[in-house]
């Protein structure tokens, strides 16, 4: 294994062990580190009969029925976004893309908004309906973006931004107009469309879950191919990589775990996008290294915003997508300060 992966990654690893303890702990009610390693230890099957309960069985309820599951799927979210943000600035060769570039997000959240507007949230297979609806949507999205930008049986990248733009924008406005239409429902639509991560129980784990392995490995298995496109798609054509189908491999699946972390979150902004670009100021423009790292890099970010979210006004929520945003776009726009600077100056 590179050497370079194997530092940052085993660094990366321990900052999210201890973020992921840290904020089980950190709500309206404190709970100690130790307790809650007992606590987990107790649960595990073989060793947890060795530990003698001395904790509050309201600690432990809370522990493993509230914060576990929601800082479980946290992590995977934020995994699911960035490891699609970094397949698509691969792919477009344009690191300020993102999952939302093409749209996808505001499919999603047209179909979250209409099951919303009707009523109709458990009308189909009860908690999964508006995942489902959601999810198929945000596809039936990417195929639409493909369909416009698709040129002689090719996928111009430029094509392809400006068929999502477009996208964004329509879908955008329906979303725009059910909320305003909605009574009953307004805030229901405004919530989801701001991203968050309460009452999400065990099963919206369990469905996340195997998106986040399989995008992880397809993307990661592609990073070579990513680094050779990065050279340009005449050169890599040259040396042998089918660059159409990476480009369409790479959008499908980036989409797919956009799509399926949408469906059950809401949409999150800005994770997708400040995440692999800062992997990559740390780490090099190497796709080996930046699709893991993400991953890592992803599940750290959207675990602390969203503590951030449920605690810093408690018992208030703050919607996840908006802690997000106050975070990564202040942060993105000292970045590019920063990298304009460097330019600027390398230049003189």
């Amino acid at each position: 294994m590179n050497k370079k992966l194997t530092v940052y990654g085993g660094l990366g690893i321990i900052l999210l062990v201890a973020s992921f303890l840290l904020c089980l702990g950190i709500g309206a009610v404190k709970l100690p580190v130790k307790d809650i390693i007992q606590i987990l230890v107790h649960r595990l099957p073989w060793v947890g009969d060795m530990i003698i309960p001395t904790w509050s069985p309201a600690h432990e309820q809370i522990l493993i029925k509230v914060r576990l599951p929601r800082i479980v799927l946290g992590m995977l979210v934020g995994a699911s976004l960035a490891v699609a943000g970094s397949g698509f600035q691969g792919v477009l060769r344009n690191p300020l893309a993102d999952p939302y570039t093409l749209g996808v997000s505001s499919g999603a959240s047209v179909g979250a908004a209409v099951i919303i507007f009707y009523g109709m949230q458990y009308s189909l297979v009860g908690i999964w309906t508006l995942p489902m609806v959601a999810f198929f949507t945000g596809i039936l999205t990417l195929w639409g973006v493909l369909s416009l930008a698709r040129e002689g049986g090719k996928i111009p990248t430029n094509s392809l931004i400006l068929s999502g733009v477009v996208m964004q924008s329509f879908l955008g406005a329906i979303v725009s107009f059910l909320t305003a239409m909605s009574k009953e429902t307004i805030n229901e639509i405004m919530f989801w469309t701001m991203g968050g991560l309460s009452f999400r129980g065990w099963s919206y784990t369990l469905m996340l879950l195997p998106y986040v392995f399989v995008g992880l490995l397809v993307i990661w298995g592609s990073a070579r191919s990513l680094n050779l496109l990065a050279l340009g798609e005449r050169q890599a054509a040259h040396m042998g990589l089918h660059v159409e189908r990476l480009k369409l491999r790479t959008l499908i699946v980036s989409t797919l775990l956009t799509a399926a972390a949408v469906s059950v979150s809401g949409v999150i902004g800005f994770v997708g996008l400040v995440i692999p670009h800062i992997i990559r100021l740390i780490t090099g423009p190497d796709y080996r290294h930046i699709v893991p790292l993400s991953a890592l890099g992803g599940a750290i970010f959207t675990l602390w915003c969203d503590t951030i979210a449920r605690s810093i006004l408690a018992p208030t929520e703050i919607p996840l997508g908006v802690v997000t945003a106050f975070i990564g776009a202040p942060f993105f726009a000292y970045l590019l300060y920063r990298n304009k600077k460097q330019r600027n100056g390398g230049m003189a």
